[in-house]
């Protein structure tokens, strides 16, 4: 059983290593408790200063089975016109011999769209470097002479830029983002790491009040990159009495058009998540998500888990006129 383990999580790099297309931002279950991971727009939208900690283990068993971690801090500048927000994010993804590293200073600039300041359109833009590196003596080619790997560490450092535009109101919001928009800033045509590719996404959400005690909130992510499949998550959460967070979420590529570059034949199952959060303190927020695998691999996945942290540092001036739902 670990040979063949082994087997497929070598297929899965060396397709990753290829010259093929990749999706290749971070995967997260918990993305709809940090907006920042995807839209540098969502910068200061609980205005308060709020750390946001993740960490993800994905097919929990498998040798270098993909590992994430993010941390995140943003909020508004002045507490009075709340018109700017910062951010910082740092993001840490490791798989197999290949780690990236990154880190992205955000910049939000947040317009006031009613009197009672409850909506705001704003747009962000980040800016910040990833380092590639793949250690090539954790491959195991079957060949000590492999002239295609080198046994050392690699290294690439490449600039990042990516931009967004987020709407909110108390009750819903809009957001569309463009990562990695310096997609080819080092061409190499021999290079072993993998061909960076713009990534866009679209996110949606809103609040139904079920009851005085109730509140549900359904949210769509779409991911695109015009190369790989087209990506689409589905969310249902349920908020209790403004403390227990229960839900699911499923994803899943869809094809929308035909891409000539893609394998045809690829299968589209998805995986399911279910997760639970407990707002422990209004400024104190702890998650865990479950994912159940639906694919061929779902046999070899013996867990995926995800937990995240947020912590919200409450100012003694100024005050958040609306609940913070996303």
């Amino acid at each position: 059983m670990n040979c063949l383990k082994k087997y497929i999580l070598s297929i899965i790099i060396i397709l990753g290593l290829s010259k093929s297309y990749a999706q290749q931002t971070i995967q997260l279950s918990q993305y709809i408790f940090n907006g920042l991971v995807v839209n540098p727009a969502y910068a200061g939208y609980k205005e308060d200063w709020t750390v946001n900690l993740s960490s993800r283990l994905q097919w929990v068993g498998v040798d270098g089975a993909p590992k994430t971690g993010t941390l995140s801090v943003d909020g508004v500048t002045d507490p009075d016109t709340k018109n700017i927000g910062l951010g910082l994010l740092v993001t840490n993804d490791r798989l197999g011999p290949e780690n990236n590293s990154a880190v992205y200073a955000n910049y939000a600039y947040r317009i006031r769209l009613n009197n009672d300041d409850s909506q705001r359109l704003c747009f962000g833009v980040g800016v910040g470097a990833i380092v590639y590196t793949i250690d090539g003596s954790l491959f195991n080619t079957g060949s000590s002479t492999d002239p295609a790997i080198s046994p050392y560490l690699q290294n690439k450092l490449a600039p990042d830029f990516r931009a967004g535009v987020y709407y909110y109101s108390p009750l819903f919001y809009l957001g569309a983002s463009a990562l990695n928009l310096i997609p080819n800033a080092y061409p190499d045509p021999v290079s072993i790491f993998i061909k960076e590719v713009r990534t866009y996404y679209l996110t949606t959400g809103f609040v139904i009040p079920v009851s005085s005690d109730v509140n549900w909130k359904p949210s769509v992510l779409y991911k695109e990159d015009f190369k790989g499949p087209s990506n689409i998550s589905a969310a249902s959460y349920f908020l209790f009495g403004d403390i227990l967070w229960v839900g699911a979420s499923y994803s899943t590529s869809i094809s929308l058009w035909n891409k000539p570059n893609l394998q045809g034949d690829l299968n589209k199952n998805g995986a399911l998540t279910g997760a639970v959060a407990v707002n422990i303190t209004p400024q104190c927020r702890f998650g865990y998500s479950y994912d159940f695998g639906t694919g061929k691999l779902s046999g070899y996945q013996s867990a995926s888990h995800e937990v995240s942290f947020s912590y919200s540092f409450k100012r003694a001036k100024g005050r958040i006129l609306s609940p913070r739902f996303f």
